[in-house]
């Protein structure tokens, strides 16, 4: 499993991207997406909704449980990714690419969030 370096990640297995005029894209990483096993239904946060570092925004469904997800920075939400809620298997196909769940116009950022290197340490435990 390979984690993209420009990426940053939160220890709930979120990732972020670097943001582009102040918005970043977040999604789950792959070892989340394994962890949860075949995504089937995704709950994503509604454009224009406030998002807060560290609390729940949306949830995972899977053929094995239901996972909150987390904000990793805290912001307003100007997109969420369609093609995610109508196939969800995105999330487990393409988790760092097409599987991306939501974009945030950032206002706090957190400094708590891990490189890839240390999320990788991380995520084996």
């Amino acid at each position: 499993m390979s984690n993209p370096q420009q990426l940053r990640y939160s220890k709930e297995h979120e990732w972020l991207s670097a943001a582009d005029n102040g918005v970043s894209t977040v999604g789950i990483t792959e070892h989340a997406a394994n962890a949860l096993g075949d995504v089937v239904f995704v709950q994503l946060p509604e454009v224009g909704d406030t998002v807060t570092a560290g609390e729940t925004c949306g949830e995972l469904e899977s053929t094995k449980s239901v996972s909150d997800l987390y904000a990793p920075v805290t912001g307003e939400i100007t997109e969420i990714n369609e093609d995610v809620v109508s196939d969800p298997s995105l999330v487990n196909s393409a988790p760092f690419e097409g599987g991306w769940l939501f974009k945030v116009k950032v206002s706090g950022e957190p400094d708590d969030l891990l490189s890839a290197d240390e999320y990788t340490a991380f995520a084996a435990g």
